[in-house]
């Protein structure tokens, strides 16, 4: 029997021996970071280094686009040293930062969601006493309570989780997972399992019902509002819905994952599902936002136009 004392490692088992085929994945894979990097990063230069775009719709873009990065940085980095890597295993200081960067990162994403469909709420809903409602200052202040909401809940699951006695260290995944580790247990998780869902309920269900009603007046307004009023809500609202349902079809997937025993389902698969939500969302929303919002789409090509002239 181990315990916390005793286990220094978690052994990674949902990695398969692919041979010379490595190379090629790490090939793939690193193209896959450096891309999502660039996308990002151009977006949120785009964004500061023009004024006429220093508004709360685009100041929201920017903490999306962070988060991304954040996101991505936690997984990837990892994925290409493991991928060249004969003995797939993890520190135990650095599985539960992995775990802490990827929850985080998960709960920032759909608070972010949440307080830009409430940015959209008031700028179709509310449109003369817009800027009065969403002050420079107000925008700072819910970015910043987006991301420290999501630390704090995160800190205290990876906190349970850490002092928890364990009875093995095989985690059958290709990273870190919380559950995962809860499992290994020795001892009784029921408090573990009640701050899950808690927590589960604080920076997911809570932001996702935020959305939903936010969304509701706004389909209340379009239906007895003008056409302009109509054309505005479906141009810059549909990159936020097609986000939102992107992202939560990826979180689903994971969590229908590690919830449920999916050992007749191929390995091959299984990797790509655990994988979708945080490859995915971080090359969806750059090309979402910087195709669908034609002031983004226009002030980056001239800044490329003036850089080449």
């Amino acid at each position: 029997m181990m315990n916390s004392t005793q286990v220094s490692y978690f052994a990674l088992g949902a990695y398969f021996d692919t041979k010379q085929v490595k190379y090629f994945l790490f090939l793939i894979i690193l193209c896959l970071y450096v891309l999502i990097v660039g996308s990002n990063v151009l977006l949120i230069v785009v964004i500061c280094v023009n004024r006429s775009l220093h508004e709360p719709m685009y100041m929201f873009l920017c903490s999306l686009f962070v988060n991304e990065l954040y996101g991505s940085t936690s997984l990837f980095p990892f994925l290409l040293v493991q991928i060249l890597s004969d003995v797939h295993t993890v520190s135990v200081p650095l599985c539960f930062l992995q775990i802490f960067c990827l929850y985080t990162y998960a709960g920032v994403e759909f608070c972010n969601l949440a307080v830009m469909s409430y940015d959209r709420y008031l700028a179709i809903c509310h449109p003369l006493q817009y800027h009065t409602l969403m002050s420079l200052k107000k925008v700072a202040l819910f970015i910043a309570a987006a991301w420290i909401t999501a630390f704090l809940t995160v800190v205290t699951t990876t906190s349970l989780s850490f002092s928890l006695p364990l009875c093995g260290n095989f985690i059958n995944k290709i990273y870190c997972d919380n559950y995962s580790i809860v499992k290994l247990a020795c001892s009784d998780t029921t408090v573990n399992n009640i701050y899950g869902l808690i927590s589960t309920a604080l920076i997911v269900f809570v932001p996702v019902a935020l959305i939903l009603y936010t969304y509701m007046r706004i389909l209340k307004v379009c239906f007895s509002g003008s056409k302009q009023t109509r054309q505005k809500a479906v141009s810059t609202c549909t990159p936020h819905l097609a986000s939102l349902v992107n992202f939560s079809f990826g979180v689903c997937f994971e969590v229908l994952q590690s919830r449920f025993n999916m050992s007749s389902t191929p390995g091959a698969v299984k990797v790509l599902l655990s994988l979708y939500y945080i490859t995915c969302q971080p090359l969806f929303n750059p090309v979402m936002y910087g195709v669908k919002l034609s002031t983004i789409r226009s002030m980056w090509k001239r800044l490329f136009w003036v850089k080449l002239k």
